[in-house]
């Protein structure tokens, strides 16, 4: 079973750190290694009672027709065990009465209290049972029954509920009081849901019960078998009398590593979950953190993140941080144009869209007795973004949890480096390099794959390190959810039918961005095209032109678009691993080649797989400036650097047969003295705040981002060093930082 190979898997892991280390380990190593074993067993103990085995109940629950009796009935039959209906074979033969004379009798709250005794005095095994729709509304009958089984949510679209309530000629429910309508009361219902279930069969409208009822049963395959859904290197060869299981990472583990220890990045051993059409246009009028919770819970199993509570996070991360309550809005430009504002975090990238979740998952997958440095090389915006989302961590995550952003001291805006030093918090710091950015992620991924450098830190002082990154998984996929939300808001704001294709317009340095969008169209989201939008830099461009990567004689320029001067794109290798059948052995030539060659070319074959899904052209200095001009003249809509790299591209070739969604993934706010280049207002020598003030004078959309107009305000300098473009250097940096943390 899973949970032991699980406990015996980080066992492993740990003693290979150690036995890897050629000193000899002190008190302080050997206690680290005691509690890490001792977390191991932890884990063994949680995940046995989490395995649906033996006498373990299917528990079904869900909302006043959702159609629990019936969907337990046929599971019943196909399992050939007990179906026990609550209201039928407990509360009415407890009560001998009706449900409804009992309600009608003592009242709502009395009702959630006597119900409630009734099913804790109740105790069944190896059975199916159909909760009442007030049953998770009561703490102690639910822990109780949880205890024993698995508890499964029918989630049913609120319109198809209430159709079938009318049918069923059901007006009142336990809490519903007079004024309150059956849709809010739903809509309250969802909260106690959310809190008890261990999987969630999402049941599209029209979906019959049989088709519910195989829903379930698979879901409960899914949630038992544990070891199905693991991650590889991209750069890992499977010997032939080797079985996948040997080694493969749990997500957890991924997310945690962050890199591979081959210097590969890890992706899904199996191909991503896909939704039916069903299940997609039912998530056309739901909000953007339910459509998080549902996809994210495909891609992440139970027993790394409980579905419970990775609902929890997300409403945490979406829920009170971003300024536009839509999350990431799609908005109409104009002809075929729509614009996916991805600037409304607290930071104003899209990197908050990943940002403000990445560190409560890296939070709950990491044991609790390790202390972890973060590493994080920025090309403007990710610098900001992730010392924001771990200074959000609670007290006692930030003290086992630092981060240390490293960006090019004279590569980004003036206003990025003052909003990555003003970010600066007590678990996390920034530091200049001399050099670029390139250097610095290059760095980052050295220093991970030097191994007497990290298990001196292990052993030294209990510290291990990770990124956050788009190379860790957990940071790349919640940006799948803002791609698959743009195309649903496009379906529901009546531009599209579902089922219709759109294309996708990126500005791409890493490719993460781009890749998320693949990963949306491989879970069912009908993206046509691809669209690849490079600045001067456009190795990504000629790459997809000609299948040759070639840095050679190729210097980074700075641009007005400084987060994609980027020449290293680190995230193709997922997506070339993915054209390449996962083909470990070819990726490992390739990056090898470009670390020692500088460059390197695929085979025509794949080049030809590439275009057909990726279209590129790049945009330059003056055509950026000129469409942030004529942009803000036809429709008053001022664009970012970014964004108008991306519209130039957009313009130049899409064929204009499909809606196109240019992906804008900063706030106009943080490049100030490009926008007023670009539109010939001459005071630019002003201060950042009056800067801004003045563009808000202009009653642009979007209006000013409020989070950044208050970094502008801050007078206090902090200060931060600058290092030389040395891995020695920036070594002792980490090492440094650490001690002023962790010891």
């Amino acid at each position: 079973m899973f949970h032991f190979n699980r406990c015996q898997h980080l066992k492993k892991i740990t003693q290979k750190c150690f036995s890897s280390i050629h000193v000899k380990m002190d008190k302080h190593a050997q206690q680290f290694l005691s509690r890490t074993f001792a977390l191991a067993e932890l884990r063994k103990s949680w995940y046995s009672t989490h395995s649906l085995v033996g006498d373990k109940n299917i528990i079904l629950m869900g909302p006043p027709g959702a159609g629990k009796t019936t969907v337990g009935r046929i599971i019943g039959q196909k399992l050939g065990c007990c179906v026990i209906d609550v209201d039928d074979d407990i509360l009415e033969k407890t009560w001998n009465m009706s449900v409804s004379e009992k309600l009608q009798d003592v009242g709502n709250e009395q009702f959630l209290e006597e119900e409630g005794k009734a099913v804790l005095n109740f105790s069944a095994s190896g059975s199916v049972i159909s909760l009442t729709g007030s049953n998770p509304m009561h703490d102690a009958s639910m822990w109780h029954l949880k205890k024993n089984g698995v508890i499964v949510y029918l989630d049913v679209p609120l319109l198809d509920l209430i159709h079938r309530l009318k049918l069923m000629k059901i007006d009142r429910i336990v809490g519903q009081n007079s004024g309150t309508s059956m849709k809010d009361l739903l809509k309250f219902r969802r909260q106690y849901y959310k809190k008890w279930y261990d999987a969630r069969v999402f049941c599209e409208s029209g979906a019959s019960p049989e088709e519910v009822a195989d829903k379930v049963l698979n879901a409960i395959k899914r949630y038992q078998d544990t070891d199905s859904e693991t991650f590889i290197s991209t750069r890992h060869v499977w010997p032939k009398d080797c079985e996948q299981k040997v080694s493969a990472k749990f997500f957890s583990e991924a997310v945690i590593e962050g890199l591979a220890s081959d210097g590969g990045l890890f992706v899904p051993a199996k191909e991503f979950p896909k939704l039916s059409c069903g299940e997609w246009k039912s998530l056309v009028g739901a909000t953007y953190i339910e459509r998080a919770q549902i996809l994210l819970e495909r891609c992440i199993h139970p027993a790394d993140i409980p579905a419970a509570r990775l609902g929890e996070m997300i409403e945490t991360a979406y829920g009170e941080n971003f300024a536009c309550s839509k999350i990431a809005p799609v908005r109409h430009l104009s002809g075929n144009q729509f614009i996916l504002e991805l600037f409304h975090g607290p930071t104003g990238s899209f990197k908050d869209l990943s940002l403000q979740l990445m560190p409560h998952i890296f939070a709950h997958c990491i044991p609790p007795s390790c202390n972890y440095m973060i590493l994080v090389a920025t090309s403007g915006d990710t610098g900001s973004a992730v010392l924001n989302g771990f200074s959000r961590l609670n007290k006692n995550d930030k003290q086992r949890i630092a981060v240390v952003t490293f960006f090019p001291e004279n590569g980004v805006s003036d206003f990025q480096k003052a909003q990555i030093i003003g970010s600066q918090r007590e678990n996390g710091w920034a530091v200049g390099v001399e050099s670029d950015f390139d250097f610095c992620q290059t760095a980052i991924k050295r220093i991970f794959n030097d191994s007497d450098f990290t298990g001196f830190l292990t052993v030294e002082y209990g510290t291990i390190l990770s990124s956050a990154n788009s190379i860790n998984w957990g940071r790349l996929l919640p940006q799948v959810v803002y791609h698959a939300s743009a195309y649903l808001d496009l379906v529901s704001q009546g531009f599209i039918s579902f089922g219709s294709p759109v294309d996708v317009c990126i500005p791409t340095g890493n490719f993460g961005n781009i890749l998320a969008a693949v990963y949306a169209k491989m879970m069912g989201i009908p993206i046509r095209k691809f669209i690849c939008a490079s600045n001067q830099n456009r190795v990504l461009t000629d790459f997809i032109k000609t299948g040759h990567y070639d840095l050679r004689e190729r210097k980074l320029a700075q641009t007005f678009s400084p987060s994609i001067d980027i020449l290293k794109s680190s995230n193709l290798e997922r997506h070339l691993h993915l054209m390449a059948n996962k083909d470990g052995q070819l990726m490992t030539e390739l990056f090898n080649q470009l670390e020692s060659q500088h460059h390197f070319q695929i085979e025509k074959v794949l080049v030809e797989k590439l275009q057909q899904d990726f279209v590129a052209d790049w945009c330059s200095e003056g055509e950026c400036l000129a469409a942030i001009n004529s942009t803000y003249n036809t429709s008053g809509y001022i664009l970012d650097p970014h964004t108008a790299v991306a519209k130039v591209v957009a313009d130049r070739v899409q064929d204009k047969t499909c809606p196109v969604i240019v992906s804008s993934t900063a706030h106009y706010s943080k490049f100030a003295p490009a926008i007023m280049q670009a539109l010939k207002i001459k005071e630019i020598n002003e201060t950042s705040s009056s800067q801004l003030y003045l563009l808000g004078s202009y009653n642009a959309l979007p209006p000013l981002h409020e989070a950044l107009l208050e970094r502008t305000k801050q007078q206090e300098k902090m200060e931060y060093p600058v290092c030389a473009a040395d891995m020695n250097v920036l070594k002792s940096h980490v090492e440094k930082l650490i001690q002023n943390q962790f010891i």
